[in-house]
């Protein structure tokens, strides 16, 4: 973040952190989602801190864009059938603000746990051939929404695990410059490799905080027998 906002301040641009993977991950010890002029939060159900269904919020520190994010989500108003700009209805339901509220005070005991599956992961990983396990900067607090490694054999892997009865996942499979939609971009296979690379190779372990020892450990020794 800090180039990003030396950026910002010389051109007096504007920073919207997506923060929807990052519910209480720190940054040179400043919280996710608190550097920019605004930022996003999913609370989609399999993020760190999740509703039952669909919910999201954006944070701010700036008074007026407070004000102009609550308009847009209620379809523009400013009160009741004042519509000062064109909006939509994205208000969140109330059933799912009780949920997170009741969650919330839950999120960082959940999160130490997924930091403590993740260092025994990468305890029994580490000098594996051939993977490659996330790493925390020194400057930053990791609060691991997901544990991904690097494998160049990654779909016969996934599928080995899933023999073993693992569910692994992969975050995500087509770069989004050859997804039909950015077609139209003429950016063929080749144009970003090292973000081909990584969709070909990611794999995502089991995370959560309510994984057993046993569990992070049998998972470790599987992907050590099977990643040759």
């Amino acid at each position: 973040m800090d180039p990003i906002l030396e950026i910002v301040w010389k051109y007096n641009l504007a920073v919207i952190e997506d923060a929807c993977q990052a519910h209480g991950a720190l940054y040179r010890g400043k919280k996710a989602g608190s550097m920019g002029d605004a930022g996003c939060f999913s609370f989609y159900p399999g993020k760190n801190l999740g509703a039952y269904g669909e919910a999201g919020a954006v944070v701010t520190n700036n008074a007026a864009m407070a004000a102009k994010i609550r308009m847009t989500r209620d379809h523009g108003q400013s009160k009741k059938y004042h519509h000062d700009l064109i909006g939509w209805n994205d208000r969140m339901d109330g059933i799912q603000g009780a949920i997170l509220s009741a969650k919330l005070k839950h999120l960082a005991s959940w999160n130490e746990a997924r930091k403590k599956h993740a260092r025994m992961y990468t305890k029994l990983l580490q000098g594996t051939g051939g993977v490659v396990v996330p790493d925390e900067a020194p400057y930053a607090r990791h609060i691991y929404h997901i544990y991904a490694l690097k494998v160049p054999n990654r779909d016969k892997l996934m599928n080995a695990l899933g023999e073993k009865g693992i569910s692994c996942g992969i975050h995500y499979p087509i770069p989004i410059h050859l997804t039909d939609a950015y077609k139209f971009m003429g950016l063929g296979k080749g144009s970003f490799p090292e973000a081909e690379k990584s969709a070909d190779e990611f794999l995502s372990l089991p995370m959560y905080p309510e994984l057993a020892e046993e569990q992070v450990g049998y998972v470790a020794e599987q992907v050590k027998k099977l990643a040759g």
